[in-house]
């Protein structure tokens, strides 16, 4: 059982919820390990993450982080700046493991989405936030050049311009200029709106096969840094191999018979 995290699994969708305001160490090693499960769950077809705090998250949470690893911030020889290195190393690897997942994961965030926040949120596929969503890259504030994702994944997302501004600055922008520049696709009323939203979408996403799902998330991240060729090759090749399967012909004979397809990921 994660310490900072519950999980709820039913209907192939997964419910990840931060049950604190904060980011403590231990959030890192739940968020990996909770996400490595979940890539390991062929059930799976959707994730949402969402929080039951005050605030999506307040980011890292300073004073555990420097009780468990203050001596890594001060000074010291090169052994103790290699350490530092695998440290970050090991939180980068939280993120990476929501980004790694082999299903669409949806954000609907609510309050305050600050620093590690945006990290986390830009790891997934697709953000909703509540009408009171803030968000900050608030690292440069406290003199930390942003290190779990943001600066490497939010440039594909809103654009190197917003993201320099967002993370040279630290400032915050609400949730409409959260959609204005792309970090965001929708924005609902309050929190309780976004999570069904995100749950209705998570819904629809798991009507659909899920091995071609997975597939289309594959190939989507396969040429994020590739030519378009090299990603047209990529499809080609995937579709030549996972093309045929049961759940094409059971789309082929429920559209015939006018009735809802009961895909299986065969």
């Amino acid at each position: 059982m994660a310490e900072t995290l519950a999980l709820d699994t039913r209907d192939g969708i997964a419910t990840v919820t931060l049950t604190e305001k904060t980011m403590r160490p231990q959030f890192f090693r739940d968020v990996e390990q909770t996400f490595g499960a979940l890539a390991d769950d062929d059930t799976l077809r959707a994730v949402v993450v969402r929080s039951e705090a005050n605030a999506f998250t307040y980011g890292l949470d300073l004073g555990a982080a420097f009780s468990e690893m203050g001596e890594l911030f001060r000074g010291g020889g090169a052994a103790d700046r290699m350490k530092l290195v695998r440290t970050i190393k090991r939180l980068q690897a939280a993120f990476n493991a929501v980004e790694s997942c082999p299903v669409p994961v949806i954000a609907a965030v609510h309050g305050w989405c600050i620093g590690g926040g945006v990290d986390l949120i830009s790891a997934c596929d697709i953000r909703l936030a509540a009408a009171d969503a803030v968000f900050s890259v608030r690292e440069t504030k406290i003199a930390i050049v942003a290190d779990l994702g943001s600066l490497q994944r939010l440039p594909p997302i809103i654009g190197d311009g917003a993201t320099r501004e967002l993370a040279f600055t630290g400032k915050d922008i609400d949730a409409e200029r959260a959609k204005r520049i792309g970090l965001v696709n929708d924005v609902l009323d309050d929190r309780d709106a976004a999570w069904s939203a995100a749950e209705s979408m998570a819904s629809e996403i798991a009507d659909n096969p899920p091995l071609t799902v997975r597939g289309v998330k594959q190939v989507l991240d396969y040429g994020a840094d590739k030519s378009i060729a090299d990603g047209l090759d990529y499809v080609a090749a995937w579709n030549a191999a996972f093309l045929a399967s049961e759940d094409l012909g059971e789309a082929v004979t429920a559209f015939t018979a006018r009735r809802k397809p009961n895909f299986k990921g065969r």
